[in-house]
């Protein structure tokens, strides 16, 4: 356990094992190219080797890079964003059918300057790959919006394959850990977006590390299925930096298990938890029935194109 100011070692558990192939460096090239973010780089997740090189999945960050919010666990910059870049949609679609994703995540700094939050940009986002790499399956993952109906509806009208928004920590951690963002404004829009589109997956992820009781995890749980999420991911919080909040102690890989067994016995369909899992871990194996029959099908169709050539 440790102190306030009090750094913490990483364990063995968490080391990482590098694989920069071929696939790899010519996704990195292209989203270079394309002058495009991701928050795989930007956020400097642990999983980015294994999704780039291994799963052909990426999450692409739209509307800058820089966020209007200073959350105190993040490593995104922060401050007054560039102007909109309205071609942004095309250029991550083709980028989408270069690389030959399978899937892929959606993200976004918080954009509190715009009235929609960037829902718009979302949603042509979603058409964009929609048109160029049909295939591929679509997840969001947004802002909270500020709550605002009117945006969520914007974005849902574009028919993502999940959508998902992170409540991030407990309640009670949530204003330390949080800027502007509220836990029950969190769970309203998953709750808003499960009523416009009950067939939709929704997700939620937390990170634990950061001084939470673990009866404080488990009601978590209870208030995500209360507003009908589906999906559930349980990671470690690392400090990006000794600006950022100090790790107040690593979870042991025996024990992110037995929070999955917990999430999954209280009727969460789909849990990752483990030391380096974040929102968008395996997020291919996580789409839903009627996303993923359309996606065979379309499979399917070329199959039968090509064989009639």
């Amino acid at each position: 356990m440790g102190k306030q100011g009090e750094y913490l070692r990483k364990p063995d558990w968490l080391k990482i094992r590098i694989n920069t192939n071929q696939d790899f460096r010519g996704i990195k090239h292209l989203i270079r190219d394309e002058r495009l973010h991701t928050v795989c780089e930007e956020a400097k997740c642990p999983n980015i080797h294994e999704c780039w090189a291994a799963r052909r999945t990426a999450t692409f960050m739209i509307l800058g890079n820089i966020c209007t919010r200073g959350c105190r666990f993040c490593a995104v910059q922060t401050g007054r964003p560039t102007e909109l870049d309205l071609r942004e949609p095309e250029r991550v679609a083709d980028s989408v059918k270069k690389m030959q994703l399978r899937h892929v995540v959606v993200t976004a700094v918080a954009r509190d300057d715009l009235k929609d939050g960037g829902a718009y940009v979302f949603a042509e986002t979603i058409r964009a790959i929609r048109r160029k790499a049909p295939y591929c399956t679509i997840e969001v993952l947004p802002s909270d919006m500020k709550g605002d109906d009117s945006s969520i509806l914007t974005l849902m009208d574009a028919k993502p394959d999940i959508f998902d928004h992170n409540i991030e920590t407990v309640r009670r951690l949530t204003k330390r850990v949080r800027a502007i963002a509220t836990y029950d404004r969190s769970l309203g829009v998953l709750r808003r977006v499960k009523e416009l589109s009950p067939n939709t997956p929704t997700k939620s992820s937390i990170m634990v590390g950061l001084g939470e009781t673990k009866e404080e995890i488990l009601q978590v749980m209870d208030d995500l299925l209360a507003s009908h999420v589906d999906i559930m991911t349980i990671g470690q919080y690392l400090q990006p930096t000794r600006k950022h909040l100090d790790v107040v102690r690593y979870y042991r890989p025996e024990e992110f298990a037995e929070l999955r067994e917990i999430a999954l016995a209280k009727g969460f369909r789909h849990c990752e938890a483990g030391p380096l899992v974040r929102s968008s871990y395996h997020a291919d194996e996580q789409v839903g029935p009627d996303s993923r029959r359309r996606h065979d099908e379309l499979i399917r169709m070329e199959t039968r194109a090509d064989t009639n050539q």
